[in-house]
């Protein structure tokens, strides 16, 4: 950073998991990494194992992990979402739950995941957005924690949604739905707050999408109304997800790639036969392959009402 700034206030959070309020007089005297989360977000997600690594490997050292869930999505303000999520990834350190976005304004911040290196003087020294940098970030730390031992960073590896990307092979960009910043959006009818039904194209271009069935548009997601409808992606990627959300009843789905069951190449959240349910909001792994990569297309048909697709992410 240019100028050093003193580590703001934390008195805008709704909530807290893992701890008591803190301020910043409670972080005085400690080392502290400040992560921006959102518990679909998949660039956290494989951020997630490092920081988790350092929580644990400098703990004793003075360092405090604080996790600031501020979300992006409006099903991500449920609170029991965001336990679900700690709980799933193993966070045993300090969450605060930013649902009125005023501890992500206090630091002026605009991305997941972040980081921000505060020191023991209660001033932020290093910050860092989105993916990598690991063993230069835990260099930041021993500097800051006065540790000179060799980082634990080369040897933290992620697994499942953590793992990290293929990136030689990902062409496919990260690809919202809702009216406010869907695109390449390739169904014939267009699209509408309205409920209607929409149709698959005769030819589904790369990297667009399109629906089958009766949906509504709003902002953020499209939503299935009635049962039996789908989304088609022709993608190009080792990895694809989608962040789905309900009714709260548990919706089954099945997903097929170029028509047939995944097989092999099911992701973490479907069997080899493409079958799959949607519980809770969150981010589902669709498809995961091996070896070399071509393009696909990917459909997701959902069972019943109420589904709720918000994105897809690629790996």
């Amino acid at each position: 950073m240019s100028e050093r700034v003193p580590l703001p206030s934390l008195a805008g959070a709704s909530a807290w998991v893992n701890t008591e309020p803190l301020t910043p007089a409670d972080l005085r005297h400690h080392v502290v990494l400040v992560n921006f989360w959102t518990l679909t977000c998949i660039n956290w997600l494989r951020q997630e194992p490092w920081v988790r690594a350092w929580a644990r490997a400098y703990r004793d050292d003075g360092l405090v992990v604080l996790g600031v869930h501020t979300p992006e999505f409006s099903f991500e303000h449920e609170i029991d979402g965001v336990r679900r999520a700690v709980a799933e990834r193993g966070i045993d350190y300090p969450v605060a739950v930013d649902n009125d976005y005023a501890v992500w304004k206090a630091f002026g911040n605009r991305y997941w995941p972040a980081l921000y290196f505060a020191g023991r003087d209660g001033v932020i020294h290093d910050e860092h957005f989105g993916e990598g940098r690991y063993e230069q970030s835990e260099r930041v730390l021993q500097r800051l924690l006065h540790v000179n031992r060799p980082p634990v960073a080369p040897g933290v590896q992620g697994a499942g949604v953590e793992a990290a990307a293929d990136w030689r092979q990902l062409k496919t960009p990260e690809t919202y739905l809702g009216y406010a910043r869907g695109e390449r959006f390739a169904s014939p009818e267009d699209a509408g707050p309205e409920p209607a039904v929409y149709r698959l194209p005769t030819v589904l271009g790369g990297n667009h999408w399109a629906l089958s069935g009766e949906w509504t548009f709003g902002p953020e997601r499209v939503a299935l109304v009635r049962p039996g409808g789908g989304i088609a992606f022709r993608f190009s990627a080792r990895d694809a997800h989608a962040v789905l959300a309900g009714t709260g009843e548990p919706i089954g789905f099945r997903v097929t790639i170029d028509g047939a069951p995944p097989g092999p190449a099911a992701g973490a959240d479907v069997d080899a036969d493409g079958s799959g349910v949607l519980r809770e909001g969150r981010l589902y792994q669709l498809t995961r392959s091996a070896g070399k990569v071509r393009e696909r297309t990917l459909e997701i048909t959902f069972e019943a009402a109420g589904a709720e697709a918000y994105a897809f992410t690629f790996g």
